[in-house]
C-alpha cells in the first residue's frame, strides 16, 4: 500500500487496515518461528512498512490538527 492510498483512507478504515495488518504479521511470524517456510519471505517486510506508513500518517494528522488548535487559540 502506497502513502497515497494511506492518506485517502480515513480515520476508521486506517485503524481498521492496521489492526488487520499487525493480526496478519503476527501470524506469518509465528509461521517463520515454528519452523515452516513462507509462501512470500517479502510479504513481512511489506507489511511492516504498511503498518509504518499507516502509523506515520496518523501521526502528521494528529500534529496538523493540533497545530491548528494552537493557532485558532494564538498561540
Amino acid at each position: 500500500m502506497k502513502v497515497k492510498e494511506v492518506r485517502a483512507l480515513g480515520d476508521q478504515d486506517a485503524e481498521t487496515k492496521l489492526a488487520e495488518l499487525k493480526k496478519q504479521l503476527a501470524k506469518e511470524r509465528g509461521l517463520v518461528a515454528s519452523g515452516t517456510r513462507p509462501e512470500n519471505p517479502g510479504k513481512i517486510k511489506d507489511m511492516r512498512k504498511t503498518i509504518a506508513r499507516i502509523l506515520t500518517v496518523s501521526h502528521e494528522k494528529a500534529l496538523k490538527q493540533k497545530t491548528k488548535k494552537m493557532i485558532a487559540r494564538g498561540g
